[in-house]
C-alpha cells in the first residue's frame, strides 16, 4: 500500500491523500485496495493475462472499462496510475461497487440480462476498435489461443483419457473453423464466469472484471457464465448447475436480446460452449505447468507464479484445477453436453 499512496501523491488529484485498506485476494491477475470512503478502489495488475507490457496492457483494460461503460451493468473507470517506480505495472482507478457475491442459480438470470445488456452495444468500425482483440476469424484466433495452451498438457500430466477428450474436442474444433459459418460479433467479457459480478441491492448483475474484453462471440459469455468449470470456480459463488437451469439462463439472455426466448434456435450455443471449455481446461494445464515458477522479474506479460498471490487463494485455485483436470469433473462435462444436445435439437 506504501507503493499505492506514493503513486497518488505523485499523480495528484482529489485521491492523493485517500486512506487506504487492503480488499480480500481474490484473483490471479490483480490486487485491489480500497480508496476509503472515496467509493474508488485501486486496480493493481499483478501480471497480464494476455501477455502484454506494462503500459499496453493499462490501455487495454482502460479501454475494456471504457467501451463496456455503456451496458450500465459495469464500474465506472476514473483514471489511470502510469507504470513506474512506485507501481511497475500501474493501475487504474474504477468505482467501488457495493454489492454482494452472486448466488447460484437464482441470480442466473440477473448476470445473463447483464451479459446481454453489454452484448446488444453497437458494434463499432473496425478502425475504432483497437486497442481491444478483433481477430477477423475469432473461432480460428480462439483455437490458436487453445493449441497454444495446449503446449502445455504434457507438462501437466493429465491421465490418458482426460488427455483424450482434450485432444479430440481440439480436433472438432479444427473441422468446426473449417466451415463458412460464422456467429454475429459483439463486444464480449472473455471472462465471465459467476465470481466477476456483484449483485446490487435492486437485484442487478455487475460484471466488476474488465481485462480480457474483445470482439468475438456472445455465447463464449454465456459458456464461461454457466459451465461447471465456471460455476464452481469460485469461492463466493458457487454450485453446480442443472441442465434445466443451463437452458433456462440461455433462454433468460436470449429474451434479453431478441424478446423470443428461443435458446433452441441458437445452433451456435453447444459448439461455443465445447470451445469456451477446451479454453478454460487447457487454461487449467497452463496453470499448473506454470505456477511453480519463479515470479518474472520484469513488469511486462503474464507471470502465473504462485508467489504473485495469497497462499489461500493458491491452494484453492490448485483444488479447482486439480478437480477439473480430473476424470470425474470430465465426465460430467460430457454428460451436461450431451444432454444439452439432446434439448436443444428436440
Amino acid at each position: 500500500m506504501t507503493r499505492l499512496a506514493a503513486a497518488l501523491q505523485l499523480q495528484g488529484g482529489p485521491w492523493q491523500d485517500s486512506a487506504l485498506e487492503p480488499v480480500r485476494d481474490k484473483g490471479l491477475a490483480h490486487d485491489h485496495i480500497r480508496l476509503k470512503g472515496t467509493g474508488v478502489l485501486a486496480r493493481l495488475p499483478k501480471q497480464s493475462q494476455l501477455g502484454l507490457p506494462a503500459q499496453d496492457n493499462l490501455a487495454y483494460q482502460a479501454a475494456c472499462f471504457e467501451r463496456a461503460a455503456a451496458s450500465g451493468h459495469t464500474p465506472r473507470l476514473f483514471g489511470v496510475l502510469p507504470p513506474g517506480d512506485a507501481l511497475p505495472r500501474g493501475g487504474l482507478l474504477v468505482e467501488e461497487i457495493v454489492g454482494r457475491s452472486a448466488r447460484l442459480p437464482q441470480d442466473l438470470p440477473a448476470i445473463m440480462r447483464a451479459l446481454a445488456a453489454l452484448h446488444a452495444l453497437a458494434l463499432p468500425p473496425a478502425d475504432l476498435r483497437s486497442p481491444l482483440i478483433d481477430a477477423p476469424d475469432p473461432l480460428g484466433g480462439l483455437l490458436a489461443d487453445i493449441e497454444v495452451q495446449a503446449l502445455h498438457l504434457d507438462a501437466a500430466q493429465l491421465d490418458e483419457p482426460v488427455r483424450g477428450v482434450i485432444n479430440a474436442g481440439i480436433v472438432e474444433l479444427r473441422k468446426l473453423c473449417e466451415q463458412a459459418s460464422r456467429p454475429a460479433k459483439q463486444l464480449i467479457s472473455f471472462d465471465a464466469h459467476p465470481g466477476n459480478f456483484l449483485i446490487l441491492a435492486t437485484g442487478e448483475a455487475v460484471l466488476v472484471d474488465l481485462e480480457k474484453c474483445r470482439y468475438s462471440y456472445p455465447g463464449l459469455d454465456l459458456a464461461h457464465a454457466t459451465l461447471y468449470t465456471s460455476t464452481t470456480w469460485d469461492v463466493d459463488a458457487t454450485a453446480a448447475l442443472s441442465v434445466a437451469e443451463v437452458i433456462g439462463a440461455y433462454e433468460t439472455w436470449d429474451a434479453a436480446m431478441t424478446g423470443t426466448g428461443t435458446a433452441k434456435v441458437a445452433v451456435w450455443h453447444l459448439p461455443l460452449r465445447r470451445a469456451m471449455w477446451l479454453w478454460s481446461m487447457t487454461w487449467c494445464a497452463k496453470w499448473r505447468a506454470t505456477s511453480g515458477q519463479e515470479p518474472n522479474a520484469s513488469a511486462d506479460g503474464e507471470d502465473w507464479s504462485a508467489t504473485r498471490s495469497e497462499a489461500s487463494l493458491v491452494a484453492h485455485v490448485r483444488g479447482r484445477v486439480d478437480h477439473y483436470l480430473g476424470t470425474r469433473a470430465v465426465k460430467h462435462v460430457l454428460q451436461e453436453f450431451d444432454a444439452l444436445e439432446a434439448a436443444w435439437r428436440s
